[in-house]
Order: structure tokens, then C-alpha cells, then sequence
């Protein structure tokens, strides 16, 4: 179903964005400067008009702040971090929680989801849409957060803020362990990663289709995006063969999912706008690192060399 005919939202390219640059993280503290943002959304609405932001912190902070002072025209899917309420046996790196630390992020949850709704009354025409969570359902993650409580933070942000409300999640447990959910959320945000679940970039864009058109299919009276798609460009073998990741790949799934997303009317944010070298392991090649289109230091990658890309 079309997100834009449904829900009056217009239609545009939408892009990951997280801003954190070499010395910088959220874990640290140290966040990318007004100037420093003010640089990447000035690249980022010559190509895409809707960006998604991961949570409530200082980052989105400033980043609503230059939206709004420089007066560009961006929208913003605005999401609230909800860290582990819950211990996750499955999840692979083993990170277990003690009682105390759970209780903990139960408080920091209910404020952020708090300051999610502030945010969203700060700023609501700018910020287009809102994200209870993302990735906290799925088997393998590490801030574990049951469904039921999920949708308790939906029904809270909808009583309370005007935007449609959705949840972002890998597509697989959309199928069945987030059925109860569907009917909370005004949309269903899935994410969709070929490259990680071993396809080659021949396949990748078949394999996104079929992720997507699963979860419409499921739920013919609910909207649905694509809220992550992406292709890496590098990678040190864990998870990710080397052999499958390159500039010239990402510029085959970029561009093709780009012309799938405007022919059949999905709302699909790529992951993502500039590589992070903040995130994953110490390894210079740690994949995570790099999903950008352009890398750290704002140069583009093979996608965005050409004077012909979108």
C-alpha cells in the first residue's frame, strides 16, 4: 500500500543520516558540531528530502535546530533509542544485562520515548514521522525490548504526538512475532540487507523485492517502507564476504533500488548517507564501518562521482 496516497505524505528519496565523524560517537559523548551538520545536510538535500535520525540525543538535537534555522528543505523521520529491557540469550557477541542495568534502561526508554514526543511537538513540520524503536525485537539484537512493551511505547507516542507512528525492524519478525503490532503503528518499517544474508549483488535487488512484497502481502491494509536498504563497501570477512562488497556493487543496488522505489511508489531510506567509523570493532575494515555513500571525510563514493547520479 502507498505510504504517500495513504497517509498524505509527498513523495521524495530518503536517506539514512547520522552525522558522527573521526573522534566522535554517541557512546563518548561527543557529538558532530552545528557547522559540521550544517555541511552534511546542505550535500544531502541536492539529493534526497526525507533523512531518518536514530534517536533523541544531542545530535538530533542540532540537527533540527539547523533544518529549522537554515531553513532547508529536509523532513525528518525521527526515531527514539530504546536500549535492552531484556536479556537476549541468542544475541551473538553474549552481552548480558544485570537485573539493576535493565531497571535501568527501563527509565531511560520511558524518557526517551518522553522526549521522542517533545521533539515531535517542538518541531512538527519538520519531523514527518516517528519511530517507537529500531531493531530491538529481532532474535540476534543486544537491547532486547519485548513486544508488548513496544506497543505500549506506540500507543503512548500516539496519544500524545500527531505524526504517524511506526516501528523499525528487520523484515523477518514483521511475518508473525509482530503481528499485534501491526495493528498499533500506522505503518510497518522494514529493513532489508541481501548482502548480509549472503546474496551476490546479481540477486540482491530480487531478494529486497521479495522482502518487501512478503510483509505487504501479509498486511494488505497497512502501508509499508522500507526504512534501511543498503550495500557495504568494504569488509574484514566476518559476516560479510569481501568478494561481495565494493563501490561498483553499492552503485549497482543504490541506483537500482532508487528506480524500483519510484516506479512502485515505496518510501525507501538507503543506509546510509556517510560511513561511521565509530561503529563495529577496531578493525579498519569492520564492515559496519562502511555503508556510506560518501565516506568520512564527505567524499563520494563511486555512486555519487557521476554529474548523472540522480
Amino acid at each position: 500500500m502507498n505510504l504517500f496516497k495513504t497517509l498524505g505524505i509527498d513523495s521524495g528519496k530518503a536517506i539514512c543520516y547520522s552525522g558522527y565523524r573521526h573522534g566522535q560517537s554517541p557512546g563518548s559523548g561527543v557529538y558532530p558540531t552545528y557547522a559540521q551538520i550544517k555541511e552534511d545536510l546542505l550535500i544531502l538535500q541536492k539529493h534526497w528530502y526525507y533523512i531518518r535520525l536514530y534517536d533523541c540525543s544531542i545530535h538530533s538535537e542540532t540537527v533540527l535546530k539547523v533544518i529549522d534555522r537554515e531553513k532547508l528543505n529536509l523532513k525528518v523521520m525521527l526515531g527514539a533509542y530504546i536500549g535492552a529491557e531484556l536479556n537476549n540469550l541468542g544475541c551473538p557477541w553474549g552481552i548480558i544485562f544485570t537485573e539493576k542495568e535493565l531497571q535501568k534502561n527501563k527509565k531511560i526508554n520511558l524518557a526517551q520515548i518522553r522526549k521522542l514526543i517533545k521533539m515531535a511537538n517542538q518541531y512538527p513540520d519538520i519531523i514527518f514521522s516517528l519511530s517507537a524503536g529500531n531493531e530491538a525485537t529481532v532474535d540476534w539484537t543486544d537491547h532486547y525490548v519485548s513486544v508488548e512493551k513496544v506497543i505500549s511505547y506506540v500507543k503512548m507516542i500516539k496519544n500524545e504526538a500527531r505524526q504517524p507512528v511506526t516501528f523499525c525492524e528487520n523484515y523477518i519478525p514483521w511475518y508473525d512475532k509482530l503481528k499485534h503490532l501491526v495493528d498499533e503503528v500506522d505503518f510497518i518499517s522494514i529493513h532489508s540487507y541481501p548482502v548480509w544474508e549472503y546474496k551476490h549483488i546479481h540477486e540482491a535487488m530480487e531478494y529486497t523485492k521479495k522482502n518487501y512484497q512478503g510483509i505487504a502481502d501479509r498486511y494488505p491494509g497497512k502501508p509499508v517502507i522500507i526504512a534501511e536498504a543498503g550495500w557495504a563497501t568494504n569488509s574484514n570477512g566476518r559476516g560479510i564476504n569481501p568478494e561481495n562488497v565494493s563501490e561498483e556493487f553499492q552503485a549497482i543496488y543504490y541506483n537500482e533500488l532508487v528506480e524500483w522505489s519510484e516506479k512502485e511508489g515505496v518510501m525507501t531510506f538507503f543506509f546510509e548517507a556517510f560511513d561511521e567509523p565509530w561503529k563495529g570493532s577496531p578493525e579498519a575494515l569492520e564492515p559496519e564501518k562502511h555503508w556510506g555513500l560518501f565516506t568520512v571525510d564527505r567524499k563520494p563514493k563511486k555512486v555519487f562521482q557521476k554529474s548523472d547520479t540522480l
